[in-house]
């Protein structure tokens, strides 16, 4: 059972390029940037890493593509892609990896150079074959279906979406490595760019470059080398479809079933969660996962996320780096919620740091809201 894994692994480096804007680099100098940085967090060198977990949106095959790179020739690989779920994904085999004695230093990793491509990844994704003939313009068309039809069934509003994106933006505000920090307003996000109704420009995550990684060790090593080693203490991962036209209710997504996965291998609950880091591709994101991860009723999100509950001051901290919003998002931006939620339950996260913060709750998103994967990370106080 997974809950036989809880606390046996610990999250002992983390590094993120903060390059969100590089011409010249590529996927995998961001990459190794972020891996160099996590490694000398841990106080390791690249060299001991044995265990490799790695996605991108450039490599056909990134496990082998970024061992070559980083010259390791690790005892364990994997490079599963799900989306931007991967990399709180990659959590639970790594955990079982090291269980299993397979390795002894795992490192979860990404980079991507979508920013300096023009905004433009090489595709690796198959056919949406009930779907490519009516071109959609993807991912936004599938994330705007949810949110008219959450408007609908729900009443759900645009001012109530746009809340969202002006409390990622105070966050940013507070974040020195932000990609934006210029003042947001509800009204900034209602009259932007219509880019598929009823989501504006501003109800969209960024477009930018960089990289992320984690280093992680079996708890009884962790301690050993880490004065403050993260305890991994629960992930949940859940699926529901591919293609968005498969998506069995556009308001309800697997989140439901990850979160109650990883709550039942933390044994926790949401009342026990100080901070959160939610994948906000988009304006809904937030609304939807925070109601199928039980911080509210399914439909009240839209009212929960009003009058600056979730931006700083809020009674809920979300996405305190100013997340895919307005911190960055280079493609896939599951690694970039780890490294906060680390950073945060350390407390190295200067004006944002949510005062005595113990657990965080971090959760992934990939495709059209296809993967979901929902980890529970705590301070050593916790276990």
């Amino acid at each position: 059972m997974t809950a036989a894994l809880r606390g046996r692994a610990a999250i002992v480096g983390v590094g993120t390029s903060d390059r969100w804007a590089e011409p010249g680099m590529t996927s995998l100098d961001q990459l190794a940037c972020s891996v160099s940085a996590a490694c000398a967090d841990a106080g390791i060198a690249v060299s001991d890493i044995d265990g490799l977990f790695a996605a991108t949106l450039s490599e056909f095959m990134p496990a082998l593509s970024v061992a070559e790179y980083l010259g390791l020739q690790p005892r364990y690989l994997d490079g599963t892609n799900i989306g931007g779920s991967s990399f709180v994904g990659h959590l639970l085999p790594a955990l079982m990896a090291l269980e299993a004695g397979v390795c002894t230093v795992a490192c979860v990793c990404y980079g991507s150079d979508q920013q300096s491509q023009g905004g433009k990844l090489k595709s690796l994704s198959e056919r949406m074959t009930w779907e490519a003939d009516f071109q959609p313009r993807n991912p936004i068309s599938g994330y705007a279906l949810a949110t008219a039809r959450h408007m609908h069934e729900y009443g759900t509003t645009r001012e109530q979406l746009a809340q969202v994106a002006v409390a990622a933006r105070a966050w940013a505000q507070l974040n020195p490595q932000a990609h934006v920090r210029t003042p947001l307003s509800v009204e900034d996000v209602l009259q932007a760019r219509m880019v598929s109704d009823p989501l504006t420009l501003r109800d969209c995550c960024l477009v930018t470059d960089g990289g992320g990684a984690l280093i992680l060790m079996r708890a009884d090593r962790a301690r050993a080398v880490c004065e403050q080693p993260v305890a991994v203490l629960g992930v949940g991962m859940a699926t529901t479809h591919r293609q968005i036209s498969s998506m069995p209710d556009l308001t309800t997504t697997a989140a439901r079933e990850s979160g109650r996965r990883a709550f039942e291998m933390a044994g926790l609950t949401p009342a026990d969660v100080d901070v959160l880091q939610l994948y906000d591709a988009f304006t809904i994101n937030p609304i939807l996962f925070l109601e199928d991860l039980g911080f509210c009723a399914k439909g009240e999100g839209g009212a929960f996320v009003a009058d600056g509950r979730i931006a700083p001051g809020g009674a809920l901290p979300v996405n305190t780096n100013g997340g895919g919003l307005s911190c960055c998002h280079p493609g896939m931006y599951g690694i970039f919620a780890l490294a906060e939620g680390v950073r945060q339950l350390r407390g190295q996260t200067g004006a944002r740091q949510v005062a005595d913060a113990r657990v965080a709750l971090v959760h992934g998103n990939g495709g059209q809201l296809s993967s979901q994967v929902t980890a529970l990370l705590g301070r050593a106080d916790t276990l």
